[in-house]
């Protein structure tokens, strides 16, 4: 190439970029748009609970811009000002300070030259009736560390029919040791509690141990008392719930296994056994402090027993509907502590599907603030679980970001619903995976939910209760490390 070439393309290259910037430099403070976006889906609105909380917006605008908050007393911006970038989003965390009274608004005002964009911002309050002697479920989930599912206990639920291994002569013992754990003991819940635990789930099944009239026989209600005042004597916050009496049922048995279901043809009848189940374990309870905590139902499925969520619309999420207001109906009427108690409802199959979240539904309430919703997840499924030939053994980056999909999914729509949750069961649960990638599976899950101002209630494992041993203390010292100490 010549010099004259030379100096034409240099030439050509210096003017482009003056070009450019003057372009720019139009631009600056006088964009022609402006959109907002929380997590990449554009808002015009933000909606916060009553807790100390924060989020991230992105500002897309082809012009300098200016953000202001309407209220600095209790809503407040990281940065109060961006750049024109027409390739990339600028960014300012919105942060709202704990709300003790009624709920609040305000807005934040994003301007360029003559443009505004104005972004209503709603936080909830603690909207607690007077003489409310409970701490509201917002709190509740503030105050937990992490939780421990007391699995393969007393939700035990073995065909009578066929579990000839098994001498039912021996009454509560004989259920309770059916898939092979020891009596529960108060120095195995101690032992729980002291590695930091603070929550401690106790499932229960009941239909085995029901009448024809739906009367649960003392004795098995005698038992779950005795484990939920072991829990409670800790410290630990406890959760009972009724377990297998609903989720799957294998087709070959003949008894009740699985007869509460998310079906509206069988909702007429099922509704009065179960309304009845809870009217009975409310009362026994009913003076029992904010530590104990009802859950409705376990892994609800359709009359199919399908794990799969219905689609949107399905009838199914109308059965759920109905059934969760029936059970926090009942629960209040008991009286007692019961009026205020903390509930806890769930989705279907307490997944985390986008589905299922979307059909939830708040069933109304008598007071504010008192109820809250458990999911479960063992995601990546392949990873958490034992699945053969498509088994994931690495935890990797794209298990992680299997994980941020899911947490992110749930946190946008609890935001939208106004109320807390948290994971009554996560674990990655195939003990034949190296236990080094489980750890960076407990790490991973306690980073996101931790971020989230959330927590979740390992199944089982962790511990052999036969011999009083922690079997995984890797796994336990990275959540005790991950989640802080209460």
């Amino acid at each position: 190439m010549n010099i004259k070439n030379i100096l034409t393309v240099v030439m050509t290259f210096v003017m482009g970029f003056a070009l450019q910037s003057c372009s720019d430099d139009d631009n600056n403070g006088s964009a022609t748009s402006i959109t907002v976006s929380k997590d990449g889906d554009v808002v015009d609105e933000l909606v916060f609970n009553m807790q100390a909380n924060s989020t991230i917006i992105g500002v897309d605008a082809d012009g300098d811009w200016t953000a202001q908050s309407s209220d600095d007393s209790w809503l407040t911006l990281s940065n109060h000002a961006g750049y024109a970038d027409t390739l990339n989003t600028t960014y300012t965390k919105v942060s709202v300070t704990k709300n003790e009274g009624a709920t609040r608004q305000g807005t934040i005002t994003i301007a360029s030259g003559g443009l505004t964009k104005v972004i209503n911002v709603t936080q909830k309050g603690n909207e607690t009736d007077e003489g409310d002697p409970f701490e509201d479920a917002f709190t509740f989930v503030k105050n937990l560390r992490v939780g421990y599912n007391l699995g393969n206990t007393l939700e035990a639920n073995p065909d009578i029919n066929t579990a000839t291994w098994i001498d039912f002569s021996k009454g509560t013992e004989a259920w309770e040791t059916a898939w092979g754990q020891p009596v529960t003991t108060q120095e195995i819940i101690d032992d729980i509690a002291a590695k930091g635990f603070n929550i401690i789930r106790v499932p229960v099944t009941w239909y085995p141990h029901m009448d024809a009239d739906g009367n649960v026989d003392a004795a098995w209600m005698d038992r779950v008392q005795q484990v939920v005042d072991m829990v409670l004597s800790t410290g630990c916050y406890c959760v009972i719930n009724v377990m297998h009496d609903s989720g799957a049922k294998d087709a070959a048995r003949l008894d009740d296994a699985g007869w509460l279901r998310a079906d509206m043809e069988s909702y007429a009848t099922s509704s009065v056994r179960f309304k009845k189940l809870w009217q009975q374990i409310a009362t026994r309870f009913k003076d029992y402090d904010q530590k104990l905590l009802f859950e409705a139902f376990n892994e609800i499925l359709n009359s199919q027993y399908s794990w799969t969520a219905p689609i949107a619309g399905s009838t199914d999420y109308e059965a759920i509907r109905l059934l969760e207001q029936d059970f926090v109906d009942v629960v209040r009427a008991t009286g007692g502590n019961n009026e205020w108690r903390n509930l806890v409802i769930t989705t279907y199959a307490a997944t985390t599907s986008q589905d299922a979240i979307d059909e939830l539904a708040v069933p109304n309430d008598v007071h504010a603030n008192h109820l809250v919703c458990s999911l479960h997840t063992y995601d990546p499924y392949n990873f958490c679980n034992d699945n053969g030939e498509w088994n994931i053994k690495v935890f990797d980056s794209s298990c992680e970001q299997e994980i941020d999909n899911l947490t992110l999914r749930v946190d946008k729509r609890f935001a939208q619903l106004g109320i807390p949750y948290f994971y009554g069961e996560f674990g990655a649960i195939d003990t034949g995976k190296d236990m080094n990638e489980r750890v960076k599976y407990a790490a991973y899950m306690a980073k996101k939910m931790t971020s989230y101002g959330t927590t979740g209630l390992w199944w089982m494992g962790l511990y052999d209760r036969q011999t009083r041993q922690w079997t995984e203390p890797d796994i336990v010292n990275q959540l005790m490390s991950a989640f802080p100490a209460k």
